[in-house]
């Protein structure tokens, strides 16, 4: 069927053009290209973008949606474009609103202990720039060297520290955000307490893209604890000890700030790739991280190890061998991912039913004859199950989508949630009935609908 056109691309490009005072419209085949589709993560519903936009300004935005309401356009915000679930990626003919270069780090205020930032800073910069300063920004997702700041905030990025620190959520005070219909509203402020009005910051937070575009972050900084910081890693039999351990040691009242735990699949990938030998000491290795120890942590923390059975327990002071495990813990990932097709998941569970879900995932991966390397932050109970398969299948293989299914599933049972930290995107959007239910499930539509009724923010993404 012939389907005529009311505009024809260049007018729509043109008339955008005219709105982009500060930043760049840019069409070019290869760019688009490039980011429209995220590597690995693909799906069906992707497609080439129309424009990319890099925006200079809040007035850019506005411009990019008053062209968006006037020619009907899908746009999709983006960051960094580190999403591992289809959140950033392009919509057949839309416009991908990048504020990779609004990072602008605006103030950094100790007196008040928070951060002003635009959305395209850094995580890593900023934390760098606190701690001249003796504080530090807490948030530390993996992506923590190449993710910005207003992508954390979007997804509500987790990381490391989360056992001690919380997620993005819990760091984030105050926002600023450009609407659908062109208004650039202020969310939350600079106070540490803040109880006027409903909490739209929050709702804010998370919502991956999908009611608004951030334009500016207001955050907690932490000050720099003083003493000093120990690190040190222990190994189990499996990963299920390992789980217990954590558990008991989460609720010593030690506070831990990292407890990240690997199991012996993911050790082996790391030796192969770091030329380091941890795989030959057991089946499960646990990273853990105290900011400030004294003789009874250390005291506690050895009374727990013994307790699980732990075995070639290192502790160390040491700033580099510090750094050389948080190095380790980083490269856990390029270390799987290396020449084998993956797909990475993310499931959050109670601290009490870590160690069920670690021995559910093993005995799947067996049932299933599948390869599933298990890591992941346990001290919050994050579990980050890899799943992969030859680089000559071009298909993603019946039992790995069995597995993921039955994974989400138990996950649920066990009164954990399918999307701990990485968000929802497009690859898990159509689970909102399924863990929410369905009275949250539409009331979740009505909110999008009040903030987005043309529909235009990243369609397809958070909910279906």
């Amino acid at each position: 069927m012939t389907v005529f056109k009311a505009y024809s691309d260049d007018e729509i490009i043109t008339f955008l053009k005219d709105q982009v005072k500060d930043g760049d419209v840019l069409t070019d085949h290869e760019i688009l290209q490039k980011q429209s589709y995220s590597p690995n993560l693909t799906g069906d519903d992707s497609g080439l973008a129309l424009a990319f936009v890099e925006a200079g300004s809040s007035a850019d935005i506005k411009g990019v949606m008053k062209t968006a309401r006037k020619y009907h356009i899908p746009v999709v915000p983006q960051g960094r474009f580190t999403s591992t679930v289809i959140g950033a990626d392009g919509v057949e003919g839309s416009f991908i609103l990048s504020t990779d270069k609004m990072n602008k780090i605006i103030e950094i205020s100790k007196e008040d202990s928070v951060a002003v930032v635009q959305p395209g800073v850094i995580n890593g910069d900023l934390d760098a720039e606190a701690r001249k300063q003796g504080m530090f920004y807490a948030p530390d997702p993996g992506s923590k060297p190449i993710s910005s700041v207003g992508g954390n905030a979007s997804t509500n990025a987790g990381g490391m520290s989360t056992v001690k620190y919380g997620a993005t959520k819990d760091n984030v005070l105050g926002l600023k955000a450009v609407l659908a219909d062109g208004r650039e509203i202020k969310l939350g402020g600079r106070t540490l307490k803040q109880a006027f009005g409903y909490n739209l910051t929050q709702l804010f937070v998370g919502s991956e893209g999908t009611l608004g575009v951030i334009t500016e972050v207001t955050v907690k900084l932490m000050p720099i604890p003083l003493g000093t910081p120990t690190m040190g890693i222990a190994f189990f039999d499996d990963m299920t000890k390992l789980a217990k351990a954590v558990t008991a040691i989460r609720i010593s009242g030690v506070y831990p700030s990292m407890l990240e735990a690997l199991d012996n699949a993911t050790i082996v990938a790391l030796d192969r790739y770091e030329h380091t030998h941890y795989s030959d000491n057991s089946g499960a290795m646990l990273i853990f991280k105290i900011d400030s120890s004294t003789p009874e942590t250390e005291k506690v923390l050895n009374e727990l190890m013994s307790k699980y059975e732990a075995n070639h327990i290192q502790i160390t002071s040491d700033e580099q061998e510090q750094a050389d495990l948080e190095k380790l813990r980083r490269d856990m990932l390029p270390a799987i991912f290396a020449g084998q097709n993956h797909i990475m998941e993310d499931m959050a569970m109670p601290l009490s039913k870590l160690a069920p879900m670690m021995d559910y995932i093993a005995e799947l991966g067996q049932k299933l004859n599948l390869k599933i390397y298990v890591a992941g932050h346990a001290g919050d109970g994050n579990v980050h199950p890899t799943i992969v398969w030859s680089k000559e299948e071009t298909d993603t293989p019946q039992a790995v989508v069995e597995a993921l299914q039955l994974m989400f599933h138990k996950t649920l049972d066990l009164g954990g949630t399918i999307s701990g930290e990485h968000a929802v995107g497009m690859l898990k959007n159509q689970w909102n009935n399924e863990e929410l239910g369905e009275d949250v499930d539409q009331i979740q539509h009505q909110i999008k609908a009040l903030f987005d009724p043309m529909g235009l923010l990243n369609p397809k993404r958070k909910i279906n």
